[in-house]
């Protein structure tokens, strides 16, 4: 998660929107957009004409002029191997102080890569005088990154979460179909990030869905595209990812209310841990529904609360309150052991 205003607020993206950084037009775009969390992208969407002075100079002028609102911002160089990455990382360290929040590291795929990122950022925070402290959000988007997720995910105190970067994993595996069968074919993969990451105590974002609407898609067309992006974050969620990436501001809306909790969800939620804590604990049965109760399923609902606050549905207030009952009882809170609190 990330931590953001100073340590009053911890962010678990659902949205995370990727977009070029070599455009100023992007960036006020992306401000404007219906996301947790912006990216400007120095790597796979920067044509190779506007790498270097020339994107940094953008981004440099984005970080320090466009108000991204309550949105985590964070940056995606070129990746750690390109001749382009130190002066990406030199040029918005030294250019747009305390101005956002993370990187975003690509191809990442050994614990040594965050550990050079993570010293380089020590000395140029140092250097440029910032008061906060720059995230890590690794890309886990080869094999060799899948094995290595957890090493990964603990290898600097910088970390928060880890992504699933289909298209080039999809290339490594020498698999060409990346979009409709996603979630089966890619399956092992998805659900090692998401352990990796729950392990480490950090959150797991799914990769973007690559089908646009665009202006010639016929309604029908689009219904089927909409329909597809909600069963893929369906999926993907239910493998344990926390969010997405996407690709465009038109994803966002099934995106946010996929990782949210509904009314309905909330609800029950709620009145299990009540009816459980009145009930006195243990094994129980929901008097009026029938459903079971115990400690591990209720430590399921607080995770479910938990994202509810998140949404901003449920009064972080009473979630911490619940969370300290089960704490007494087995010693431990798991909304702290999964770092859904900070």
């Amino acid at each position: 998660m990330f931590i953001t205003e100073r340590g009053q607020r911890f962010v678990i993206p659902r949205t995370e929107l990727t977009y070029p950084c070599h455009v100023l037009r992007m960036h006020e775009n992306a401000a404007k957009a219906p996301v947790d969390h912006v990216m400007a992208d120095f790597e796979d969407a920067c044509p190779y004409e506007f790498k270097g002075e020339s994107s940094r100079a953008t981004m440099v002028e984005a970080l320090n002029k466009v108000d991204f609102g309550s949105k985590v911002v964070t940056v995606r160089p070129n990746n750690i191997k390109s001749k382009f990455f130190l002066g990406d990382i030199q040029a918005i360290m030294m250019g747009a102080v305390d101005r956002f929040h993370g990187i975003i590291l690509p191809k990442t795929n050994e614990p040594e890569d965050i550990i050079y990122l993570s010293s380089l950022l020590d000395s140029l925070e140092l250097e440029a005088g910032w008061t906060t402290k720059v995230q890590i959000e690794a890309l886990i988007e080869t094999p060799l990154a899948v094995v290595n997720a957890y090493d990964i995910a603990k290898s600097s105190d910088r970390m928060v979460g880890l992504i699933f970067g289909i298209a080039d994993f999809t290339a490594a595996m020498g698999v060409s179909e990346m979009v409709k069968s996603q979630n089966k074919n890619f399956h092992y993969a998805k659900q090692a990030t998401a352990v990796a990451a729950k392990a480490a105590g950090l959150h797991a974002i799914d990769n973007a869905y690559l089908d646009l609407i665009r202006r010639d898609t016929s309604e029908e067309e689009a219904d089927v595209i909409r329909g597809d992006i909600r069963k893929k974050n369906e999926e993907a969620a239910a493998l344990g990812m926390d969010g997405t990436w996407v690709i465009h501001p038109q994803q966002a809306e099934i995106a946010n209310e996929v990782y949210s909790p509904d009314d309905i969800e909330v609800a029950s939620a709620k009145r299990a841990v009540d009816i459980y804590h009145e009930l006195g604990g243990g094994a129980i049965a929901d008097p009026e529904t029938g459903e079971f109760h115990d400690e591990a399923t209720i430590k399921g609902k607080l995770m479910l609360l938990a994202k509810a606050v998140q949404a901003g549905t449920v009064d972080p207030e009473y979630l911490a309150a619940q969370a300290a009952k089960s704490k007494e009882v087995t010693g431990y809170d798991i909304l702290e052991m999964m770092r859904q609190v900070v």
